[in-house]
């Protein structure tokens, strides 16, 4: 019983972070608040999901998937919203009007590689 309940309990964390991901996709200004919000949001929610699958098949071998595909989130989630997030800010993707700082300012050239190259074309 107490295994059940468990379960359940980890499945409405699990949503309740993905819509709330889904919520700041939807009305955060720019993209990198909402890679920002998105990226944290959806992997706890997928840590959640698969800790109530982890929970309800015990220590199976699906069980142990679910706690190696927990590993996997958390190590390539945040790398993979970062790099996304620093390929926006190389492209030029303009920060929202509101945003306090700008950390990587003058940190890159004008015109990168990736510019010379389409501008080849």
């Amino acid at each position: 019983m107490t295994r059940e309940i468990l379960t359940i309990i980890f499945l409405v964390l699990g949503l309740f972070f993905i819509v709330t991901g889904c919520l700041g996709l939807y009305r955060m200004p720019d993209v990198f608040c909402r890679m920002h919000a998105t990226s944290k949001a959806t992997t706890l929610g997928l840590v959640f999901i698969l800790m109530a699958s982890f929970v309800h098949l015990g220590f199976s071998s699906v069980g142990l998937k679910a706690i190696l595909a927990i590993i996997f989130a958390f190590l390539t989630a945040p790398v993979g919203a970062h790099l996304i997030s620093r390929a926006a800010y190389q492209r030029g993707v303009k920060l929202h009007d509101r945003s306090v700082t700008d950390a990587l300012s003058g940190l890159y050239p004008e015109k990168t590689n990736a510019d010379q190259i389409q501008d080849k074309d």
